[in-house]
């Protein structure tokens, strides 16, 4: 599957609509981000049942500001509308595989009742 470019107007539906969505804050100067852009693409090959998407910082300001993303590339991943990953700097293919097969084995109840038990003590 091709990575898709997410915007301001279908970032909520994306991350609403699949369960997995690995994305990729980057910006066209950034070296980096364009080492990092076909390994990010091969990846996507290999997991066909998880959107990849891209975030340019650029062009995109208000989203990427609204992740406080401060460096790039920056991934995160999303899962059930949950940030489950989210690091700054390029990745090695074999690091990113294996990231997205962890991200696939986690348990989402408790990740669920970890986010809840977070939000009720920032609560009181």
């Amino acid at each position: 599957m091709a990575t898709i470019e997410l915007n301001k107007e279908n970032f909520q539906q994306v991350i609403s609509d699949n369960d997995m969505v690995i994305v990729d804050f980057w910006a066209s100067w950034c070296g980096p981000c364009k080492t990092f852009a076909p390994i990010f693409e091969k990846v996507s090959e290999q997991f066909p049942d998880m959107v990849f998407a891209k975030v340019e910082t650029d062009q995109q300001q208000e989203l990427a500001g609204s992740f406080q993303i401060k460096s790039i590339p920056t991934l995160m991943i999303f899962r059930e509308q949950i940030i489950i990953f989210s690091q700054p700097g390029m990745l090695p293919e074999d690091h990113l595989v294996e990231i997205l097969g962890k991200a696939s084995a986690l348990d989402m109840e408790d990740i669920r009742k970890e986010v809840a038990k977070q939000s009720e003590e920032q609560a009181n």
